[in-house]
């Protein structure tokens, strides 16, 4: 296990921050739940109908004991959600619609988290990505200084650590929105206890090419350079600029990040899918995400392929957002 990996367990030690998992349905979720309610790290709340979370478990050999399950369609509570769903959406729905609307386990989670009950949520499991984002934008919403939800990658290979966005919600973003990403980004890796050293990637370095693409990295750097100026930031530029000390003393001989970048910066959603995920297979990093950033509490969303063990260790990240909420 990394040191990285290490601290995050230690930092959550005795805290049990609650965590809602809507798909209790699938043996990943439910098992990775059964894990984290035998640690203080984590107190786990299952969703799912009561036959079918009791049917697995005798089916898969696990004991719920210490898990809280809550089946969405028989809860004594969820008037109070539906009333609060009505509220928050502002006229846009009618109670016997939100009543409705809350038996998807999705929305009943996210409710939880909104009204307090849980602290944060993971899905995506058996769900797709706008699954799980669209009730988060809709109910949690962007943090006042945030415009946009954007989703990042820990990529973890031993002591080796570095955060890779916007690699799973955006598919284009203009030069602002571009700036916001590296902004954000930069701050969620601050929270993990990173020093972020920031860079925005193109297939430029420095004006080596002009086009309207590079222009827009060039234009998104001095936009996050401005809002964020104690951090090192720069770009654009190509990855071996900013990753090789050598190759920036080349490229880029007086770039704040002598080429030792560990954030980085995509310019496009299929560019960074696709950078996350050569990294992961071709490189042997672990890869930790989509992290989403940028929402007021943390939701966060599963590959479909997950493993049980990725499903325990989003938990992990999921809660230490929680508590850095907390200390904000």
């Amino acid at each position: 296990m990394s040191k990285f990996l290490k601290d995050l367990k230690s930092n959550l030690e005795g805290k049990n921050v609650k965590i809602v998992f809507p798909e209790g349905s699938d043996k990943r979720i439910l098992t990775a739940a059964v894990e984290l309610a035998d640690t203080t790290y984590v107190q786990p709340i299952v969703l799912g109908a009561k036959k079918e979370l009791d049917a697995l478990a005798e089916q898969e050999n696990l004991d719920l004991g210490k898990v809280e399950t809550i089946d969405p369609t028989d809860y004594g509570e969820k008037d109070a959600l539906t009333d609060a769903f009505v509220e928050r959406r502002q006229g846009k729905v009618t109670a016997e619609q939100a009543d409705e609307i809350l038996n998807d386990v999705n929305y009943f989670g996210t409710m939880l988290v909104y009204t307090g009950r849980a602290e944060g949520l993971v899905s995506g499991a058996i769900h797709s990505t706008p699954d799980t984002v669209r009730p988060a934008l809709q109910i949690i919403k962007t943090k006042p200084s945030v415009s946009r939800t954007s989703g990042v990658f820990f990529m973890i290979r031993e002591d080796e650590l570095y955060v890779m966005g916007d690699c799973a919600i955006n598919p284009e973003l203009n030069a602002e929105e571009l700036s916001e990403v590296a902004v954000e980004t930069a701050k969620t890796a601050r929270d993990f206890k990173m020093e972020p050293r920031v860079a925005l990637l193109s297939f430029s370095t420095r004006g080596s090419a002009k086009t309207e693409e590079t222009e827009k990295v060039k234009l998104a750097t001095q936009y996050a350079q401005e809002k964020l100026p104690e951090v090192p930031i720069d770009g654009e530029l190509q990855f071996d600029a900013a990753f090789v000390p050598g190759v920036a003393e080349k490229k880029a001989p007086d770039s704040p990040l002598e080429g030792r970048a560990n954030v980085f910066i995509f310019p496009s959603l299929e560019a960074g899918n696709i950078g996350y995920k050569i990294a992961q297979r071709l490189g042997g990093f672990e890869a930790y995400g989509p992290i989403l950033q940028g929402l007021n509490q943390p939701v966060n969303d599963l590959s479909r392929g997950c493993s049980k063990d990725e499903v325990y260790n989003l938990a992990l990240f999921t809660a230490t957002q929680a508590l850095n909420q907390h200390d904000d």
